[in-house]
């Protein structure tokens, strides 16, 4: 397939992913709302010879201080065939277009999966006192296809940092958890949970738990719970008006693209998370809880009540996004794997993010900056 490739409208590029089964709620053109101090394009490739559009991208930009070179950023995509053989005529003519834009460095993170570990095998390897990360235990399930892949971007130019794109920092997280929901019954997806997770959504129904859906009005609510979050492990919180922009821009391309969620206890918000929605897929985006109630186990009903409303839309995977790899008890972060762990589900590996240098000397400049924020 001969391939072209140009700046799209905002109406072509949502008509393009609106076609599709899913894609990452990054690569839809309202993203470019939210990330309002990056500058965007939308990207569509063509078949030469039908004309359709078999392929588009969202490109954030951000200037470097006083020079007009960017770094384009496409996260969780471009949504193209990734496994198409001729992959260098699908991604040449993109770095050639975002070089004539002025970018000095191009970062994107192609949604393909690598390996999948069901939830068995992790707490197996949790239990297992010579393993320390997930790749120290051998995966169920293996895509040779995202070799070759990464294969064809080495031999292309495109870069990885040494830890392989795992971090959990400022880059999208290489490893996620997810529970799948396709030709799944709720009952047996229920099933999958494990023993505590099940006594836990008993607890909280027995205790009277509600869970509710919010509107923007409550987003200063959603901002409370987040901040005690923030203070109580240590992250710096995004402000109030993130999560307006957020909700705004997503809402008004699509009425249904972001849920937020509370889970109460006699009136009282104790839990609260917002959902995302593209096509087949349902993501649990952001998480708060107060430091109180925990006994009645808010978070876990919550949810249960998000992945029951996801499985009620159709979702084919209900995404409870990033984890560490890390399966060492003393790590920080691995808390949040065995959260996660206790629904069943699998844990995914993803190619990780890939960086092309298209001037050496300011990219450099960038990895010495980004390596001392």
């Amino acid at each position: 397939m001969s391939l072209t490739l140009r700046t799209i409208s905002r109406e072509q590029h949502l008509a393009y992913i609106q076609s599709l089964p899913a894609a990452s709620h990054m690569q839809v053109p309202a993203w470019a709302d939210v990330k309002a101090e990056w500058r965007s394009e939308s990207l569509g490739w063509f078949d030469e010879r039908t004309g359709e559009m078999v392929g588009a991208g969202l490109v954030l930009y951000r200037q470097l201080p006083k020079i007009k070179r960017y770094l384009a950023y496409l996260p969780e995509g471009p949504v193209i065939n990734w496994f198409a053989p001729n992959l260098t005529e699908w991604l040449e003519p993109m770095l050639a277009h975002l070089k004539h834009q002025g970018a000095f460095s191009v970062k994107m993170g192609p949604p393909v999966i690598i390996r999948r570990w069901e939830a068995t095998s992790i707490k197996a390897g949790i239990q297992n006192p010579d393993v320390k990360r997930l790749r120290d235990i051998e995966a169920d399930f293996i895509e040779p296809r995202a070799f070759e892949v990464a294969d064809k971007l080495r031999r292309m130019g495109w870069q990885q940092g040494e830890d392989g794109g795992a971090g959990f920092g400022d880059v999208q997280p290489r490893y996620v958890y997810q529970v799948p929901l396709a030709n799944r019954s709720l009952e047996e997806v229920h099933k999958n949970f494990n023993q505590l997770w099940r006594r836990n959504i008993k607890k909280a129904e027995k205790a009277g738990v509600e869970v509710v859906q919010g509107g923007y009005q409550d987003l200063e609510e959603w901002q409370r719970l987040y901040e005690i979050t923030a203070v109580r492990d240590h992250f710096r919180p995004r402000p109030l008006s993130y999560f307006q922009r957020m909700w705004t821009a997503l809402n008004t391309e699509d009425p249904n693209r972001m849920r937020l969620y509370f889970a109460r206890h006699n009136g009282v918000n104790l839990s609260a998370a917002t959902m995302l929605i593209v096509g087949g897929h349902v993501w649990y985006s952001y998480g708060a809880s107060d430091n109180i109630g925990r006994e009645v186990r808010p978070s876990n009903a919550m949810q249960w009540r998000m992945l029951r409303d996801a499985y009620a839309l159709g979702a084919t995977v209900y995404d409870l996004r990033g984890i560490s790899d890390s399966l060492d008890e003393t790590d920080h972060l691995f808390g949040l794997i065995q959260f996660k762990v206790g629904t069943g589900g699998q844990a995914a590996e993803y190619l990780g993010e890939w960086d092309f240098p298209l001037n050496k000397l300011l990219h450099k400049a960038l990895d010495i900056y980004m390596s001392r924020r």
